[in-house]
């Protein structure tokens, strides 16, 4: 059995695509998968950072689509996380790489991994494009903010070859006193961007901590977010899993 290409987008910045990756990337590798987290924002590149792994790799994507070498010289292990590893993004493209080039590099993630996550750049343009040109599923990220939402709703138009079942909708950073404020709910966001809910993850004053650490993969176990991130990861192998509720701030 093949593995599966997840490409994590959002409509613009600020959603927690990177956080959201290395989290979901971490609990299913902890279970047990053999899990690869592709970045794939070019020029702002980050996952390395989220991951604990600055400056670890040498190559990048774009060496391995473009057969400069091989997939296994350019992923990086974690050396804390058992199946977990790293595929990091170029600082710039030096030349374009084509979605058939990007199609075989995913064919060969799938015959060596579990899951992929693929880490895109906010926006529609280019890494957006090839984040999702051959991916099996993907998963918007949008915070609670209007604009957020509405931005959402432009990433789904443009997602919409995805068949039914493939696309999915996280709701990042969210704050249960803010929603209340707000007059707003989770229904709204679900119902503003069209999609089916995967997850719900609340603020967690750890992350920026973590990040600022390089070390988001290192969370208490008692993590809010780390939960939410673990409950979405057994969604995506299948397992119904309820909504967890927010806490109380």
């Amino acid at each position: 059995m093949s593995g599966q290409c997840i490409a994590v987008v959002s409509g613009k910045g600020g959603t927690g695509k990177t956080s959201l990756t290395a989290g979901v990337g971490t609990a299913l590798a902890q279970s047990g998968k053999r899990v690869l987290c592709m970045d794939c924002d070019i020029g702002l590149r980050n996952l390395d950072l989220a991951l604990g792994l600055t400056d670890r790799a040498l190559m990048d994507f774009s060496d391995v689509a473009l057969k400069r070498c091989s997939l296994e010289s350019a992923v990086v292990a974690h050396p804390n996380i058992r199946g977990l590893y790293l595929l990091t993004a170029p600082v710039r493209l030096h030349e374009d790489i084509r979605m058939s080039e990007m199609k075989g590099l995913l064919d060969e993630v799938r015959s060596r991994f579990d899951y992929c996550l693929i880490d895109s750049g906010a926006g529609l343009g280019d890494a957006f494009r090839l984040a999702t040109c051959a991916a099996d599923r993907a998963v918007v990220v949008a915070t609670t903010d209007p604009t957020s939402l509405r931005d959402a709703q432009r990433t789904v138009m443009e997602l919409r070859d995805y068949p039914n079942g493939r696309l999915h909708l996280v709701v990042n950073r969210v704050r249960r006193k803010l929603l209340k404020a707000l007059s707003s709910n989770i229904d709204d966001a679900i119902d503003a961007a069209g999609l089916p809910l995967l997850g719900v993850i609340p603020e967690d004053e750890g992350i920026p901590i973590a990040l600022g650490r390089c070390a988001l993969t290192v969370f208490s176990r008692e993590s809010s977010a780390e939960i939410a991130c673990r409950n979405i990861a057994r969604r995506l192998t299948g397992e119904r899993v309820p909504l967890m509720k927010l806490p109380r701030r």
